[in-house]
C-alpha cells in the first residue's frame, strides 16, 4: 500500500525573486528585460504594488496596432489589470488546476501585498517532471 504524500506548496516550485516592471516604464524596456532575462512574463509595479502582467505576447498584439511606438507607449497600455496571483503556501494543485481552466501562462506569487514569485507553465513542466519521477521511482 502507497503512502499518499502532501501536495507541496507553490513556493517550491516558482521562480523567485522575479524581475518586475514599474507601470510608467516603456514598452521598448519591457522587451529588453524579457530578452535579456529570456522571461516571458513580467508582474507589473506602481508603487511596488502589483497593478497587472505584461507578456511578450501583449507586447506583440499592442504593436501590431497602428501608430504605436513601442519608445513611447508605457507598459501600462499594454498590460492585463486581471492578475492571477496566489500566496506562497497555495498548495500547487489549486494553482495548476485554475492556471488550466483559465489558460493562463502565469500565475504571480504575492505576499504581504509584495511580489514574491512567478510561476509559469513551464515551471508547472519542471514540477510535473520532479513528482513523476519521485512518485514513480
Amino acid at each position: 500500500m502507497s503512502k499518499q504524500r502532501p501536495i507541496p506548496a507553490v513556493r517550491k516550485f516558482m521562480s523567485a525573486a522575479p524581475h518586475t516592471i514599474g507601470v510608467d516604464q516603456t514598452m521598448e524596456h519591457a522587451h529588453q528585460m524579457m530578452r535579456k532575462f529570456k522571461i516571458r512574463h513580467l508582474p507589473v509595479l506602481s508603487a511596488e504594488r502589483l497593478v497587472g502582467l505584461v507578456s511578450d505576447g501583449d507586447l506583440h498584439l499592442v504593436e501590431t496596432l497602428r501608430d504605436v511606438d513601442p519608445k513611447k507607449i508605457l507598459v501600462e497600455e499594454a498590460m492585463s489589470d486581471q492578475v492571477y496571483s496566489v500566496h506562497p503556501d497555495t498548495p500547487l494543485d489549486e494553482v495548476v488546476k485554475e492556471m488550466a481552466r483559465h489558460k493562463y501562462g502565469s500565475a504571480i506569487i504575492v505576499d504581504n501585498h509584495h511580489v514574491v514569485g512567478v510561476f509559469t507553465t513551464v515551471d508547472a513542466c519542471q514540477a510535473f517532471a520532479e513528482m513523476l519521477h519521485t512518485h514513480l521511482v
